[in-house]
């Protein structure tokens, strides 16, 4: 595994655990070198509640840039709120909150989530 990927890791653990102890839905991403992904977890961390990624049959992006990221945040928003779900703790699990990953965030925010 490389350097990079340790440190970015490592960020991640650091701040799930903070965001564990807050008691609410987790969003969290992961972007591949060809797909972007965003999962909604119930407080614990081990049921997935709603996803939505560039990789799914019925979407209309197939690459992983900055509109690509948005349309994710805006499904993944629009399946949390069917289900339920009005507020979450954002997990950028250890990337920087910049480009996909804050386009992500906002668009979330703009369909009705709460961070």
């Amino acid at each position: 595994m490389s350097i990079k990927n340790i440190s970015r890791l490592r960020r991640a653990k650091k701040t799930r655990s903070k965001i564990k102890v807050q008691d609410s839905p987790r969003l969290s991403v992961y972007r591949s070198s060809q797909h972007f992904y965003a999962q909604v977890f119930d407080s614990l961390g081990t049921k997935v509640i709603v996803s939505a990624s560039t990789a799914e049959k019925d979407s209309k992006d197939k690459s992983n840039n900055i509109e690509a990221a948005a349309s994710v945040g805006k499904r993944v928003a629009e399946r949390a709120l069917e289900n339920g779900i009005k507020k979450v703790v954002f997990d950028r699990s250890g990337y920087k909150y910049h480009g996909r990953i804050k386009a992500l965030a906002e668009s979330a925010r703009e369909a009705g989530l709460e961070f």
